[in-house]
């Protein structure tokens, strides 16, 4: 059955394809976000800020679902925006989907909110322990969820893993422009820490199965067979043939290098990265499969391949095409040293 469904944070790279693969399936398509997509949409567009409820609750007229995606993420550094925008922002929604009379709300939230778990694989009712400030925010941000399933609205929180896909860039750019120019790429240690993807059309696609299901959930999501990290970079650099390929770094000088030059403007990681790079963290995605009738097509290797294959085709001009920090490539800073490495 067709329904209308509002998009938070359509104009994204998430959001984006979320709301296309919704229109594929027949359903009706509002965008809320402070700009239109980039690439041009069959969905009606409503420019807002989600910091305004009453442009929040207007744009709920009519909706069956709230699909809710906007998001500062950790490359915004900006503790700021991450309560205004990341907190606030999900209390408007939530505040505008019961004044609307909006029968659900999925709210789309990060594993950051598990920092490095204790143990793996991560489920649904592992204590969240966040780390930095962007986890923090999307922790308070599920606590705010909770509390209107309390009062009765009915809200599913779907936590993904990294996200994949094409068109995912960000600092994903940096890996594929080091592999497409035959430099090194590294891992923390050995690289043994065992890391999960989920790529966007199976995480689009869980999304939408989670808006169909009547009742408030908790849904983990991550791609199969999650390998560590140097399996991982090394099929991508098998697959490239430039010459790529996977050296180590010493896991605590690294993470302090790291931590010391974002913090003085040379590299374009934010805490999370330099935190969780060589850390274990990957979902055990049982109760998504179970309740949601829900399958990942993808896995870890064959995303990072479609991601790259995309970024070589697209490469030329992607500067100038403008988006959010997932749909742009970063800039590298003193990165560029390291592509010299021996």
């Amino acid at each position: 059955m067709s329904r209308t469904l509002l998009v938070t944070g359509g104009s994204g790279y998430f959001g984006s394809l979320l709301a296309e693969q919704a229109l594929a399936r027949g359903d009706r398509v509002r965008i809320f976000d402070l700009e239109a997509p980039v690439d041009p949409t069959d969905a009606e567009v409503v420019v807002g800020d989600v910091r305004d409820r009453a442009a929040l609750t207007e744009a709920c007229d009519g909706v069956d679902a709230v699909l809710h995606n906007v998001a500062q993420v950790p490359l915004a550094k900006d503790h700021e925006l991450f309560r205004s925008v990341n907190v606030g922002g999900t209390a408007n929604v939530l505040l505008a989907a019961r004044d609307a009379g909006v029968a659900k709300v999925v709210s789309t939230s990060s594993s950051a909110i598990f920092g490095i778990p204790e143990a793996n694989p991560v489920t649904e009712d592992t204590p969240g322990r966040p780390l930095e400030a962007y986890g923090r925010a999307k922790l308070v941000a599920e606590t705010l969820c909770a509390q209107a399933v309390e009062a009765g609205q009915d809200v599913t929180v779907v936590r993904p893993r990294t996200i994949l896909g094409h068109g995912r860039l960000g600092i994903m750019a940096i890996l594929f422009e080091f592999v497409a120019e035959g430099a090194p790429v590294f891992v923390f240690g050995r690289g043994d820490n065992r890391y999960q993807f989920v790529h966007s059309s199976d995480l689009a696609d869980a999304i939408l199965r989670a808006a169909d299901r009547e009742g408030p959930a908790i849904y983990n999501v991550g791609g199969d067979r999650p390998g560590t990290m140097r399996e991982t970079l090394q099929v991508l650099v098998d697959h490239a043939g430039t010459g790529s390929r996977v050296r180590s770094l010493p896991t605590g000088p690294a993470a302090r290098a790291m931590k010391a030059l974002s913090g003085a403007g040379l590299l374009p990681f934010a805490p999370y990265h330099w935190l969780l790079y060589g850390e274990s963290l990957w979902f055990d995605t049982s109760r998504a499969r179970e309740e949601l009738d829900w399958t990942p097509v993808h896995d870890n290797a064959g995303m990072l391949i479609e991601s790259y294959e995309w970024y070589l085709a697209h490469r030329v001009g992607l500067a100038e095409r403008g988006g959010s920090h997932h749909q742009s490539p970063v800039p590298l800073g003193v990165l560029k040293l390291l592509k010299r490495w021996p």
